[in-house]
């Protein structure tokens, strides 16, 4: 088409239809021509130029399927459009273009919604659903209700199919969505499915998927020992060619999820110097895939360790994330993001700067519905409160804390809550209660076969049980009486 008319030639058509030329002045001109002509004249015109760009432009449909896409759409040509919007969506998502990838699958699928229902139609709709619903999980949040639906769906859809190994991130997928959600029974359930149906089928990426979901879940739980046997069974299953699929499936490298979470394991358990090397390659790695939906979760997950961990967060790492969270629209963790930066203003004695921001990023986070670590970012807000000297918000903030343990099962921090606790209450005097709190700190810790919380429970223990000694001693020792010879 030409650029404008001319006043010379005010009308914009050259030619008769259908090799007729149009140039417009204006696009609501060239909007109110297209619309004016017959329906079988635009769907006419809409497929020669699909048929064109194919043809005489291929690197342009490389780069820009999605433009054959809508002029087939445009065309009627359902089939063909369905196929160019799937095209799009998944160059979209290995560019780690999440929102062009949703709206894209969307496309796809409200075009899918014109076919007869049949096996074909239910298989592209599982491929459309599942991978928006990865993309979904960034764009919109890990738990939002577009999110949800989009899982749930796919999930209907992967059972009437027979359970196809080919969209296992979509069962893999779901419990990603449950674990952000609190509901880890349920997570653990179709992660323990996930991982007898790849069993029984011999297939080896569906083990890897199905050892890291078992083994992320039970790191929530507080079942470290199992987790880490999980984690390390994913890893060493892991081969970077024959389960390339794994990664554009998922949307994030499953290799680098199940590093992060075995870092925290390991720490857990007492290795805090493997904790370390894992965390640190998993961000050498993700930043060498250049991948960044991957690279934000190994960066939060290093931050978090680091904390975990007593140490000083990388100021750089944080910044990192949250340029990355905001540039790619990834609301979840930019929530995460800006807690940690709350907290490093804390630490480093800005608490009217870090206290409003702690609570910003947690309102954030729990505002996309995530359940996800709220007990340990509650645990952290009330260490920023007691460093404020907000004694009474911060026992508040652990109670609250425990009672989401208990209703979520979320126990992989449930420990050090009790400990801090009993911190809070020994400052306010009531030493028998935080002796209780103490010891059963202790209880869990070693029941978990967590090093790092026993260690720390035990210290707190001994200094309190020291402090109490040095006091019976003190009030033990006999007064000296002054006889009047003395004076």
């Amino acid at each position: 088409m030409q650029a404008t008319a001319t006043q010379a030639n005010p009308s914009p058509q050259r030619g008769t239809p259908p090799d007729a030329l149009y140039s417009f002045k204006h696009g609501l001109v060239q909007d109110a021509v297209h619309n004016s002509l017959l329906r079988n004249v635009r769907q006419q015109l809409h497929a020669q130029i699909a048929e064109a760009l194919i043809a005489h432009s291929p690197e342009l449909m490389d780069s820009h399927p999605e433009l054959s896409a809508r002029h087939y759409a445009e065309a009627g040509l359902v089939e063909k459009s369905v196929a160019y919007w799937g095209r799009a969506g998944r160059r979209s998502t290995a560019r780690s273009a999440l929102a062009e990838a949703a709206a894209q699958f969307q496309q796809g699928l409200d075009q899918l919604a014109r076919v007869p229902d049949n096996h074909e139609r239910q298989r592209q709709e599982l491929e459309f659903r599942g991978a928006l619903a990865v993309a979904l999980r960034f764009v919109k949040g890990q738990v939002a209700p577009e999110t949800g639906q989009a899982y749930a769906r796919a999930l209907e859809l992967w059972e009437q199919l027979g359970f196809p190994a080919e969209h296992l991130q979509v069962p893999y997928g779901h419990t990603r969505y449950l674990v952000y959600r609190g509901e880890l029974n349920l997570a653990m359930r179709l992660s323990e499915d996930i991982l007898l149906l790849s069993r029984q089928r011999n297939d080896s990426g569906g083990l890897v998927l199905g050892h890291q979901a078992c083994g992320s879940v039970q790191t929530h739980t507080g079942r470290f020992v199992s987790a880490r046997s999980n984690l390390e069974a994913a890893l060493a299953l892991y081969d970077p060619i024959s389960h390339l699929s794994l990664f554009y499936q998922a949307a994030i490298h499953p290799q680098l999820v199940a590093q992060g979470y075995l870092g925290m394991v390991l720490l857990c358990l007492g290795y805090p110097d493997q904790a370390l090397a894992r965390s640190s390659a998993a961000v050498t790695q993700a930043r060498e895939f250049a991948h960044l939906p991957s690279l934000a979760v190994t960066l939060g997950w290093s931050a978090m360790l680091s904390l975990v961990g007593g140490n000083t967060i990388s100021g750089r790492w944080v910044d990192e994330l949250d340029t990355i969270a905001a540039e790619q629209g990834f609301l979840f963790w930019r929530a995460v993001a800006t807690i940690f930066r709350g907290w490093m203003k804390v630490k480093n004695g800005d608490v009217p700067g870090g206290l409003p921001l702690l609570r910003g990023g947690l309102e954030a986070y729990r505002a996309a519905g995530a359940d996800q670590w709220i007990p340990y970012f509650f645990g952290l807000l009330a260490r920023a409160c007691e460093i404020a000297g907000q004694l009474d918000e911060s026992l508040v903030l652990i109670d609250d804390a425990l009672r989401i343990v208990e209703r979520t099962g979320e126990r992989w921090f449930e420990a050090e809550l009790h400990r801090h606790k009993g911190q809070l209450l020994l400052r306010q005097g009531h030493s028998q209660t935080a002796e209780e709190l103490y010891d059963k700190a202790l209880s869990i810790a070693r029941e978990q076969e967590a090093k790092l919380w026993e260690l720390r429970a035990a210290m707190s223990f001994a200094r309190l049980r020291r402090a109490r000694s040095q006091r019976s001693k003190r009030a033990a020792r006999p007064t000296k009486l002054i006889t009047g010879r003395e004076r």
